[in-house]
C-alpha cells in the first residue's frame, strides 16, 4: 500500500505538467464601434494598431471601406485615417508602405503622410484577402476565390502559386511562406514545394509565428488555436457561441500580446498568451 501511494505522488505532478496548456488572458475589448474589423497590424513605435475596416459587404465595392487607427491601449479610435476603400482586408507592411489587399487590387499607403500612394490591380482576381511581406519587400496576395497566391516585386503582380482552394492567411518567415487554405496550414519553401503542419476543423483566417517555430491561427467562426511545430494544437479561445468572430490576427512576440479583430462583432481585442509553467 505504501508503495502505491509513493508511486502515485510522483505520478501526479507528470499528469498536472501534460494538462497544462497555453491561455489567453484578456487584457482589454473595445465597444462594438469598430465598422466590421477584418485585419489588425501592429506599429509598436506609434503605439497603435492599423485596422482595416469594411464597414459595409464583405465583398462589395461600395466605397465605404477604409483603415482606421486604435491606440495599443484600446483607447483613442480614428476610424477615418484612409477612407474611401471597398472591403480591405488583409494588411502587410516594407518600410514606409502599408499594404492593403483589397477586393481586386493592392493599395499602397505612403503611412508617414496618411495617404493613398498607388493602387495594383491583380488581373482577373475578385477575392484577395490576405497579405505578407517578406524580409526582401516582396508582397504576396491571396485570393480566396480562385485559390491563387500572387507576388508583388516592384509594385507588379505575377502568379506565385495556384490549386490552393479557400487560400486565406499568408506568413512569410524567412526562405518559407506559410499559408492556410481551407483547413490546412501548410509551408512553401523557397522551391514551392508543400508541406502540411496541421488540419484545422472549421479552416484559418490569420496565422502568426509565436517565435519559437510554434504558431497561433485563427479560425474566422471564432476558434483560436495555439499550433506546435509539430502539428500538435491547442484550442486558446472560443467565442463562436457568442457569434464573436476571431478574423485575421496579429501578434506581438515581445509582449506576448495577440491582437484580435471581431468582425461582426464590431470590437478588436488584446490577449496576453501565458505560457504553462
Amino acid at each position: 500500500m505504501k508503495q502505491f501511494v509513493i508511486t502515485f505522488a510522483f505520478f501526479l505532478p507528470s499528469v498536472l505538467k501534460a494538462q497544462q496548456q497555453h491561455q489567453l488572458e484578456k487584457i482589454w475589448e473595445t465597444d462594438t464601434v469598430i465598422a466590421i474589423p477584418e485585419s489588425a497590424l501592429p506599429d509598436l513605435p506609434k503605439k497603435i494598431l492599423y485596422i482595416s475596416l469594411i464597414d459595409g459587404g464583405a465583398w462589395k465595392a461600395d466605397g465605404k471601406g477604409g483603415v482606421g487607427r486604435l491606440g495599443l491601449d484600446g483607447q483613442h479610435y480614428d476610424p477615418d485615417w484612409i477612407t474611401g476603400l471597398n472591403a480591405p482586408k488583409g494588411l502587410g507592411r516594407y518600410g514606409n508602405r502599408l499594404y492593403v489587399a483589397d477586393i481586386s487590387e493592392v493599395v499602397i499607403i505612403d503611412i508617414k503622410k496618411g495617404k493613398i500612394e498607388k493602387k495594383i490591380p491583380v488581373k482577373g482576381e475578385q477575392g484577395l484577402n490576405d497579405i505578407t511581406v517578406d524580409v526582401k519587400g516582396a508582397v504576396y496576395v491571396s485570393d480566396s476565390r480562385s485559390g491563387k497566391v500572387y507576388r508583388i516585386t516592384n509594385d507588379i503582380p505575377s502568379l506565385y502559386m495556384e490549386d490552393l482552394p479557400g487560400v486565406n492567411g499568408l506568413k512569410a518567415i524567412g526562405g518559407d511562406l506559410y499559408i492556410l487554405a481551407k483547413k490546412a496550414l501548410l509551408k512553401a519553401d523557397a522551391s514551392k514545394n508543400l508541406t502540411k503542419i496541421t488540419d484545422l476543423p472549421n479552416g484559418g483566417d490569420g496565422v502568426e509565428p509565436v517565435g519559437n517555430g510554434d504558431f497561433i491561427v485563427s479560425e474566422w467562426v471564432g476558434y483560436i488555436y495555439y499550433v506546435y511545430a509539430d502539428g500538435r494544437k491547442e484550442l486558446l479561445l472560443d467565442s463562436h457561441l457568442q457569434k464573436k468572430n476571431t478574423a485575421d490576427i496579429c501578434y506581438d512576440p515581445a509582449g506576448h500580446i495577440l491582437y484580435v479583430p471581431g468582425f461582426n462583432g464590431k470590437t478588436v481585442a488584446a490577449y496576453r498568451l501565458t505560457l504553462p509553467q
